[in-house]
């Protein structure tokens, strides 16, 4: 029988949980570099994620197939997925010649199999084109995002500004903590859900869970996002993201700011956001409230059984609910979260944000959602966009 080369890179778990050792018949493809010049720079990178914070003490296991929909393993040897930043207009012009992709749609869809198939597959077929050379080794980030409920053998990663207030509300009551969604105030949700994450767990109950759960994403158009999320941290009061977030923003951003807006970092403008998400120099870090979803949840990674949408949430959370056996009585609120009294962000809202943006800053922020808008199949929401 004919044997595959194999190559393996083994981890060697230090105090710091860094990785030490490269062994030899490691293949390194595309690189000029020795083989001991690539495992010193692999070491650096590894250690480097680990002094950030990425520290959970498992190995990096392969990745379990979908209970639902098994595919075949992507090849690859970069740990390193590109950033939405990364993508070009020569990356564009490619994918839009290939015959395998569909074209982009907003449209609702009824969340029966052959549309979750077609969701399905427009996510592998994206992940082939621009991430068939990523390794297929989980770490603790690529689940880091993920909630587990064990009742229902349900992993529900947490998209922020995509219904996931009201899902971790089914959550709880999918668990037993709560009766009924309506009961579980704002504080609960978020602070006091007594939620598990999946990396919460050792090796063993991460493999087990990935293989044998419904794994659940939930997404929405990237740029009306973007605006809710805008619209909930920016304008209205808020304790955390005006001082961490507003101060630095209007320091770098805004002329001959006022010692007032200086001092407290109310009042961010739309624009002044924009120029803070897209400079490369950011006064300040990201924040998964307006991280892509892709990089949030790592579609080509973990093989998701369920997308949702936030165009048909209520029909699609419905039609979930009811294949993982929920209680008949359970179904997705449809109460609003955050700002009760504020109006839910839409096409037309987004739009006025977008329209204080010239053409080049929004081709901008096309290009820094660019994956999502090809993963999830959202079509561009401008005509000038390339």
């Amino acid at each position: 029988m004919r044997i595959k080369h194999f190559y393996y890179i083994a981890f060697a778990h230090t105090a710091n949980l860094s990785v030490s050792v490269c062994l030899s018949g490691v293949k390194f493809r595309g690189s000029t570099l020795s083989r001991q010049e690539q495992c010193a720079q692999f070491s650096d990178r590894v250690n480097q994620r680990s002094e950030e914070g990425d520290t959970y003490p498992i190995s990096p296991m392969q990745l379990p197939d979908s209970q639902w929909n098994r595919e075949s393993a992507t090849p690859g040897s970069q740990e390193h997925d590109p950033s939405p930043q990364q993508v070009t207009k020569r990356h564009r012009k490619l994918l839009k010649t290939s015959p395998v992709l569909r074209p982009h749609s907003n449209s609702s869809q009824s969340p029966s199999s052959p549309s979750q198939e077609s969701r399905r597959r427009i996510i592998r077929d994206v992940c082939r084109k621009y991430r068939s050379n990523i390794s297929r080794t989980i770490t603790p980030h690529h689940v880091s995002r993920i909630y587990v409920e064990d009742r229902h053998k349900l992993l529900y990663c947490e998209v922020p500004k995509a219904g996931c207030s009201n899902w971790k509300r089914i959550l709880m009551v999918l668990a037993g903590i709560a009766n009924s969604t309506r009961e579980i105030n704002h504080v609960a949700v978020h602070y006091d859900n007594h939620l598990k994450r999946l990396d919460s767990f050792d090796h063993q109950g991460i493999t087990k869970r990935l293989e044998t759960y419904t794994k659940v994403l939930f997404v929405r158009e990237p740029m009306e996002r973007l605006v809710s999320a805008f619209r909930d941290k920016f304008e209205s009061p808020n304790s955390y993201y005006h001082p961490v977030f507003g101060k630095p923003i209007i320091s770098k951003y805004r002329v001959n700011a006022s010692q007032a807006a200086l001092k407290t970092g109310s009042g961010v403008t739309f624009r002044e956001f924009m120029h803070y998400l897209l400079d490369v120099h950011r006064p300040v870090g990201m924040d998964i409230h307006w991280e892509a979803a892709n990089q949030l949840c790592s579609p080509c990674h973990l093989h998701y059984d369920f997308i949702g949408k936030v165009e048909t949430l209520e029909e699609d959370a419905n039609f979930l609910l009811r294949k993982i056996g929920a209680p008949e009585n359970l179904s997705y609120p449809s109460f609003k979260d955050g700002n009760p009294k504020a109006a839910r962000t839409s096409t037309q809202i987004t739009q006025h944000y977008f329209s204080q943006l010239n053409a080049s800053e929004r081709q901008r922020a096309y290009d820094f959602y660019y994956m999502d808008y090809l993963m999830f199949n959202y079509s561009k929401p401008y005509k000038d966009l390339y």
